[in-house]
């Protein structure tokens, strides 16, 4: 039986380097030879009570195999993704991934620069365009929604730095917030046009950039700290996003009171529920890698490890549990 390097997550929550049999695609699986991935702070909050578990949700590789099945791709295909909940993750020498969630890399970049992007790219679109409606970014330049303000709640992480630059890219005037200097500037560098500080209230900081409410919030930090602020300045029948649940008791009167729409976002609900626009995922990524290759859409790799093993990304878990991670981490190469 063929075999693979692979890191896996033990009961007792630590990582280490395993040796497993070597996946077989079936269906319209593509086995993927793993090049790079990324890192994300649902890995961190992984757990398991028995046996161990392969995670890792974002992967850029070449197809070596396809099933019988697959209509999208070929052996050869360079591709990117960011993989099922419920299948065996990334971080192995070889993966299979079903092809209606997988996009062709955008051929400007390296694989390690690609990989950074699926599951934030793909959560940013979800949230901005099929969430909350906002009309989609094209590569021929027209702004659909010219001035039209949104504010994105921690737009210096992964999901952030995605959704300020796709949100630029439809016409949005974006304000994003940051907690620190660095992570301001970062904000900015993406195309931001104006920059708060979510520790301190929402209202004062906006009022001083000329804006007094927003029609769209994109939440991207935790929901229960930024509510209160968050309801404050969304404009009556506005619309509200959040990539997380509350974790306690929310105010929802304010909310029903200016008659807001709220949305959620999971990039893995299409995925895990084998919905019937499953297929929607490759082609945002393949719209994703047009607007990357025209130069419209950056990477948002800040931080680049080697080798793909256990050592590294116990390395790059305890970064993204510090809080104070800006863009994304990657990682390449097998030992």
């Amino acid at each position: 039986m063929a075999t693979m390097r692979a890191i896996v997550l033990e009961p007792t929550g630590r990582l280490s380097d395993a040796e497993l049999p070597k996946p077989e695609p079936a269906g319209r699986d593509l086995l993927v030879k793993v090049q790079a991935v990324a890192v994300n702070p649902v890995d961190t909050k992984q757990r398991i009570e028995s046996g161990t578990r392969v995670l890792g949700f974002d992967v850029a590789g070449v197809v070596e195999e396809t099933g019988p099945e697959c209509q999208l791709f070929r052996p050869g295909d360079e591709v990117y993704y960011a993989g099922d909940i419920t299948r065996p993750g990334g971080f192995s020498e070889y993966h299979v991934v079903d092809e209606r969630i997988v996009g062709r890399k955008p051929a400007s970049l390296s694989f390690v620069e690609a990989a950074v992007l699926p599951l934030t790219g793909l959560t940013a679109w979800e949230g901005l365009f099929d969430r909350m409606g906002l009309p989609e970014p094209v590569t021929d330049g027209i702004r659909r929604a010219a001035g039209v303000p949104i504010l994105v709640v921690g737009a210096a992480g992964g999901v952030g730095s995605m959704a300020v630059q796709l949100a630029k890219l439809a016409g949005l005037t974006v304000i994003g917030t940051a907690s620190r200097p660095e992570s301001s500037a970062w904000v900015r560098e993406l195309g931001a046009d104006g920059v708060i500080d979510h520790s301190q209230p929402f209202r004062t900081q906006l009022e001083a950039l000329g804006i007094r409410e927003v029609p769209y919030v994109f939440c991207l930090n935790a929901v229960d700290p930024n509510w209160d602020a968050m309801i404050d300045v969304l404009a009556p029948q506005g619309k509200l996003c959040t990539i997380l649940p509350p974790m306690g008791t929310v105010a929802f009167r304010p909310l029903f009171n200016k008659s807001v729409a709220w949305f959620t976002e999971l990039m893995f609900t299409r995925s895990t529920f084998q919905t019937p626009d499953m297929q929607r995922q490759h082609d945002i990524l393949t719209r994703l890698a047009a607007l990357v290759n025209a130069g419209q859409v950056r990477t948002t790799l800040r931080e680049r490890l080697s080798p793909i093993c256990a050592r590294t990304l116990e390395e790059a878990f305890a970064r993204l549990r510090s809080g104070r991670t800006i863009g994304k981490i990657g990682l390449e190469g097998f030992e």
